[in-house]
């Protein structure tokens, strides 16, 4: 799968000049390229903005607004930048300044996030006749979906500089570049962010410590009870092909301490999902007379 945020030289100059052809003939009217630009980014946006927001529904929104923004913008580029960076620039700005979605009125801090897990009762497991899928995957379910709510304990701006830095292993220059801050500035919300966490989990997360009082088998069926966990429709396991750190690559920052490396370990082993088709789901527009205007198309 194509990978935006590879640093390896030789491969990001072929990207990047795959992308400035593909925008030029965009820009001069020609539908397919505009069509092959989005696929090649649009998986990579789905799965910042999942990380941004938890639910894939709410992912699916806040991908197609940033989508629409690159492709109604994409006449102002100049390549005074990679295509990347301003692509990325694009989708920052937007995650962290969109209203919020539903799931970030429910996890507000780590504080009330570790009540709720204290307080909670554990439950048995439900029966695997009673379930119309294997008892793992709806364990699975369940770590994914609590973890991706500890995201949602971090400010946006954290939260966003955990994704890029700690899960598709964006190194300070590009993570600064795309978020408009200095490199230092990137390094120091990177480190603050994982180290959050793995405070967190160090203390409630039975993954990080057998002893703690948060263990996945024991919330699933809670999970399920309360309806944070659907059976029928799995949200974050369904399409579990490639891992996040198998598709962006072994390159992280430089961790020193030992639970902050199991912490990040855990949110990589994620998987990275397979986004909809954004090219079909953005027809209409792309069939508007507006935006033939816009960019030409005959």
């Amino acid at each position: 799968m194509y990978n935006p945020f590879k640093e390896n030289k030789s491969i990001f100059n072929t990207s990047e000049k795959e992308d400035s052809v593909l925008v030029s003939a965009a820009v001069a009217g020609d539908k397919k390229s505009l069509e092959l630009l989005i696929k090649r980014h649009q998986s990579w946006i789905f799965n910042i903005s999942l990380k941004m927001v938890w639910d894939p529904s709410d992912a699916e929104d806040v991908t197609q607004e940033v989508l629409i923004k690159i492709i109604t913008k994409l006449s102002t580029f100049r390549s005074e930048s990679s295509f990347r960076t301003w692509a990325y620039r694009i989708t920052a700005n937007h995650v962290i300044n969109m209203r919020k979605r539903k799931k970030e009125f429910e996890y507000t801090s780590f504080r009330i996030y570790g009540n709720q897990i204290v307080n909670s009762p554990d439950t048995e497991l439900p029966d695997k006749d009673s379930v119309p899928v294997d008892v793992e995957l709806l364990i699975e379910e369940t770590k994914i979906g609590c973890m991706n709510a500890m995201l949602l304990c971090l400010d946006r701006e954290q939260r966003l500089v955990f994704i890029l830095g700690s899960l598709f292993g964006v190194n300070d220059t590009t993570g600064s570049e795309i978020l408009g801050i200095s490199r230092d500035n990137f390094r120091q919300k990177l480190a603050r962010a994982r180290k959050d966490l793995s405070n967190f989990m160090s203390n409630k997360c039975g993954l990080i410590d057998k002893n703690n009082p948060c263990h996945c088998n024991k919330k699933t069926k809670l999970m399920i009870d309360a309806g944070h966990v659907n059976p029928e429709k799995l949200l974050f396991t369904k399409s579990r092909i490639h891992s996040i750190e198998s598709i962006a690559g072994k390159r992280m920052e430089a961790i020193d301490e030992l639970l902050e490396k199991k912490a990040v370990k855990l949110f990589r082993d994620h998987p990275f999902q397979e986004s909809p088709d954004f090219v079909s789901s953005l027809n209409q527009l792309l069939e508007s007379n507006d935006f033939k205007r816009i960019f030409n198309f005959n």
